[in-house]
């Protein structure tokens, strides 16, 4: 089973991607972290991107559909894939079905995650972590059971990323907004698009997925 994994920033998409990963042993492709592995290991390919990045250029889709073919064919045939972070175009996605049909897949799905902007903003905006053992707390949600002390380790340093604030985090929702729009009729014209309440509790957003998959 081969599914495109939808949905902005916060919205979930990489912990419902790890349970797909672990749940039915899928491949979770993820465009930014096989561009820096193909980097890190100097493949053909890695060192053609390499040269296109250090040039501050944007690597071309003809890297990235190289990168996916070459990721598809180190899978098992039986093994699922998980397109995370592609394709964000109409010509991304048109490649995609190229790449799928010459190894014999197809797409079987297309799942968004749906979320509130102001609730998202809310999620992100008051999220925080241990500067120590990294735990996640949030403003409203989750507070240390003593005020100013990690549950886990104890420390009292806790730090927040510098871009969750409301303004980045609204520019990312219009950015995914933009981006999404051109791709999402093409999977609607063949049935394949599910939407799933991406503000729901993970469990109940895993098992709408896993119904979606079921058919």
């Amino acid at each position: 089973m081969n599914i495109i994994l939808l949905g902005p920033p916060g919205a979930g998409k990489g912990t419902q991607a790890q349970r797909l990963v672990d749940a039915h042993a899928m491949r979770q492709l993820s465009t930014g972290d096989m561009l820096r592995a193909a980097v890190r290991a100097g493949t053909p390919t890695g060192l053609e991107a390499k040269a296109v990045m250090e040039r501050g250029e944007l690597v071309s889709d003809a890297i990235v559909s190289s990168l996916i073919g070459e990721e598809l064919d180190s899978m098992g045939a039986d093994t699922g894939a998980i397109f995370d972070g592609y394709p964000r175009t109409a010509e991304q996605a048109r490649s995609l079905d190229s790449i799928l049909d010459a190894r014999g897949r197809t797409l079987d799905h297309v799942i968004e995650l749906e979320v509130n902007e102001d609730a998202l903003v809310d999620r992100i905006c008051g999220r925080y972590t241990c500067a120590s053992c990294g735990k996640g707390y949030h403003d409203k949600f989750e507070l240390p059971q003593v005020p100013g002390v990690c549950d886990k380790c104890g420390s009292t340093e806790f730090k927040r990323r510098p871009d969750d604030n409301e303004e980045t985090v609204r520019t990312r929702m219009a950015e995914y907004r933009a981006k999404t729009a051109p791709i999402l009729p093409i999977y609607e014209t063949r049935g394949i698009v599910s939407r799933v309440n991406g503000m729901e509790e993970i469990d109940h957003v895993s098992a709408a997925i896993e119904a979606i998959l079921k058919g």
